[in-house]
């Protein structure tokens, strides 16, 4: 008889793939299904990227290569972050690795030891938990809530640290909350980082590309450069250039713990898939104004759903300053539907999806119970009869 290893029961499947696998059973048997929990642009990846994986396979661009990226895409990388934030990296302080996902993971084998603390803010992304559980370590959740925007406080991150936190997760422009920090809030949680020299911090920055703040972009070492000797940058092309397939993420961070990940990855992986490096170069070399009809669809339909979002009853929904997602807190709206055996978030989605044909997330899938997450990487018209099934649900 098999015995698994204990990790395995450490470690939940990602809910969101459930809801996707879900959704498509009821396809096949014929049932039209609106998809709100898939996490990926409904966009094509742009034709110049295209353009240059269809040529590196002419080119037989088809053998490994240097197991943390070529070097051509890890100069465009150092190029990116130059500027793009305005950040100095060497490429010995870059790994590039088969999509963001992988570069978290390659950072918390490197770090974490078993019983080791990681402070990980709610709503969180779903996979954040699961990956420090993996390695033995602890994952410190800080509940964050509506009234403070979704958003870690100083005062929650101090109270939290123990001589054990090795690892802060922050990610800006959050999945699932959509919300951003601003510079004013990074700046305040670095003041309490900087207190805590053991702690490293990861900047989850993998939707950089798609945000309307008010104010420009910046991670936390922006405001703090002090930091940067212990922080790591995560990005990727995923998301802002609508490659999500392509599977190519990359790490920026001191270089002992960059050589520490990437000798991690040369046991597992090697190398990223080396015709997808050659299009994630033209992607980071392409003029940001071909993204703009991508970026100017989502905020569109940002505008269209929190505003409809906050007229339904037992429904308020924040804005959001990027990424694809609303996260309405439906407490209100749970209530209203208690008497049809609706008590939870979780079961409110079953209700979406079985009574609705809607696939949403549960709140509680990303450390936020009461509340759930609409992605809006999806057609105008597909968002509008989300908000009339809704209001038919929730007033009927």
């Amino acid at each position: 008889m098999i015995q698994l290893a204990k990790r395995v029961s450490n470690i939940k499947p990602s809910p969101t793939l459930a809801v996707t696998a879900k959704a498509a059973e009821l396809r096949q048997n014929g049932i039209q299904v609106i998809d709100l929990g898939v996490g990926e642009p409904d966009f094509n990846t742009p034709d110049p990227i295209k353009a240059a994986g269809i040529q590196a396979i002419k080119e037989n661009h088809s053998r490994y290569t240097p197991v943390g990226g070529t070097p051509q895409l890890k100069a465009a990388v150092v190029n990116k972050l130059n500027r793009d934030n305005q950040l100095e990296y060497d490429v010995n302080q870059i790994l590039v690795s088969s999509g963001a996902k992988h570069s978290i993971y390659n950072l918390a084998c490197a770090l974490l030891n078993p019983g080791d603390e990681a402070i990980i803010p709610a709503p969180y992304w779903v996979s954040y938990p699961d990956i420090v559980s993996l390695f033995d370590a602890i994952p410190i959740i800080a509940h964050t809530h509506y009234d403070d925007g979704f958003k870690l406080t100083p005062r929650t991150l101090q109270n939290l640290i123990t001589e054990k936190t090795r690892l802060l997760f922050l990610n800006s422009p959050s999945n699932p909350t959509g919300v951003a920090y601003t510079r004013k809030e990074l700046q305040a949680l670095a003041e309490v980082i900087k207190e805590h020299p053991h702690i490293t911090v990861l900047s989850d920055d993998i939707y950089e590309y798609i945000y309307w703040g008010s104010e420009p972009f910046c991670n936390i070492i922006n405001v703090c450069p002090e930091l940067k000797s212990r922080c790591v940058l995560i990005n990727g092309v995923s998301k802002g250039y609508a490659m999500t397939g392509w599977r190519i993420g990359y790490a920026a961070g001191p270089v002992e713990l960059i050589a520490a990940m990437q000798k991690i990855q040369s046991q597992s992986t090697s190398n990223p898939c080396s015709i997808s490096q050659q299009a994630a170069k033209a992607a980071l070399q392409l003029d940001r104004s071909e993204l703009a009809p991508m970026i100017e669809a989502f905020k569109s339909r940002h505008d269209f759903l929190v505003e409809a979002l906050n007229g339904l009853p037992g429904v308020r929904c924040l804005p959001g300053q990027g990424a694809f997602y609303a996260f309405p807190d439906i407490s209100g709206a749970i209530e209203r539907l208690s008497g049809q055996g609706v008590k939870n978030d979780q079961q409110f989605a079953e209700f979406l999806l079985e009574k609705g044909h809607i696939a949403a997330v549960a709140g509680s899938a990303f450390g936020a119970s009461g509340c759930i997450r609409f992605s809006y990487a999806t057609s105008m018209e597909n968002l509008q009869k989300t908000i009339g099934i809704l209001q038919s649900l929730l007033q009927g």
